[in-house]
């Protein structure tokens, strides 16, 4: 879907580069996840794959075709979801949504979308007296309203509750599921985890990594299985290395005699790896 090569960018005023010759491909179907701490590229990066910015370095191909020559049709393709949602704060939900339906030739069901997202029955509500959730909901509605080929998600999860979140990432799969491509930025690594086939980490202008999170978890990850297990009323740990594991008599035996309560592998996070890459910690990045 998208394929950049050697891109390079630097803001008038600055004197270095903040993307500094940085290439990937998004393919067709792939949610992508483009992660790294506040100020690393993500958001000009991603203003650069939207046409919000120009004249930068490098090429950026859009199914094949130079995004720099694509007229106006190329919005209507695209799907943005900025992370600080921006509303007409005095006209109602779906004042605004039908404002924002007019720029598009193509129109998705909104009555499903609002339903969906749990916001019909306060179509008519004032966006000014929206919660923060509700207009993060709101925005999500917003990017879909053309029936996208493509999504650009910022932190779209980011102040929602759990219930919330989880309405959000369905229809984010759903949309995948229906040939949609994604390209999501997102502190919030659990999400990542749960929804990206691959992710790139991007530390000062510059891609460090780029692989599945099952790849980066066993590659960060430790080669060893931990094994919890009730004696005499208190709980034991045990650590194993994974190497010739099945012909350990010790692990075996442990898994044959004692009252197993947990067993896991040695696998890392995301949140880990996001620390251990970037050297920054998540609470950076709000």
């Amino acid at each position: 879907m998208f394929k950049v090569e050697n891109l390079r960018f630097t803001y008038p005023k600055n004197s270095t580069e903040t993307i500094q010759g940085i290439s990937f491909e998004i393919a067709k179907g792939e949610i992508f996840g483009f992660l790294g701490p506040s100020g690393a590229g993500k958001s000009t990066t991603q203003k650069i794959l939207i046409k919000l910015l120009d004249k930068y370095q490098g090429l950026i191909s859009y199914n094949g075709k130079n995004i720099a020559e694509l007229d106006h049709s190329f919005f209507e393709e695209i799907g943005v979801s900025f992370e600080m949602p921006i509303h007409f704060s005095k006209m109602t939900a779906m004042e605004n949504i039908n404002f924002f339906l007019k720029l598009y030739k193509k129109n998705a069901d909104v009555e499903q979308l609002m339903k969906r997202v749990g916001l019909w029955e306060d179509r008519d509500k004032m966006v000014g007296e929206y919660s923060k959730g509700m207009k993060i909901r709101l925005n999500f509605v917003r990017a879909m309203l053309n029936s996208p080929e493509m999504l650009f998600l910022d932190e779209p999860t980011n102040g929602l509750d759990p219930s919330n979140a989880m309405v959000l990432k369905d229809m984010i799969r759903e949309f995948k599921k229906g040939g949609g491509t994604v390209f999501l930025t997102s502190h919030i690594m659990t999400d990542v985890d749960q929804l990206c086939d691959r992710v790139a980490f991007v530390v000062e202008g510059k891609i460090i990594e780029i692989d599945s999170p099952r790849n980066l978890k066993i590659k960060y990850g430790k080669r060893t299985m931990k094994l919890e297990y009730k004696e005499n009323g208190k709980t034991v740990t045990e650590e194993f290395s994974m190497e010739d594991i099945g012909r350990n008599e010790k692990f075996i035996s442990l898994l044959q005699t004692k009252e197993i309560e947990t067993l896991h592998s040695g696998e890392t996070t995301l949140e880990d790896i996001f620390i251990h890459v970037t050297g920054v910690g998540l609470n950076h990045e709000e």
